[in-house]
């Protein structure tokens, strides 16, 4: 209903601009709350890879670096020497 919000005692020009304050307050909350939930996301994600990059051996790290081409066979197997 058009002009209902003028008719009301003590909003005066007040009402639509406080409503429209707290909708901006409400929304600025939700968006709040997402970018948390997301920045928890990430965290718990990387959190979990570095534990499992730390278990990682030496032997394992040269084994990856062989089957990437990095270095070759007898590199390998010197560096494999040493590491044992």
């Amino acid at each position: 209903m058009p002009g209902m919000m003028e008719n009301m005692p003590g909003w005066g020009v007040w009402g639509p601009m406080t409503t429209f304050f707290m909708s901006l307050f409400w929304i600025a909350i939700l968006v709040l709350i997402i970018v948390g939930i997301v920045f928890l996301v990430r965290y718990m994600r990387g959190h979990g890879t570095e534990g499992r990059c730390a278990q990682e051996t030496p032997l394992d790290i040269l084994k990856k670096r062989y089957v990437r081409c990095e270095i070759d066979k007898k590199e390998f197997e010197e560096k494999k020497k040493d590491l044992i």
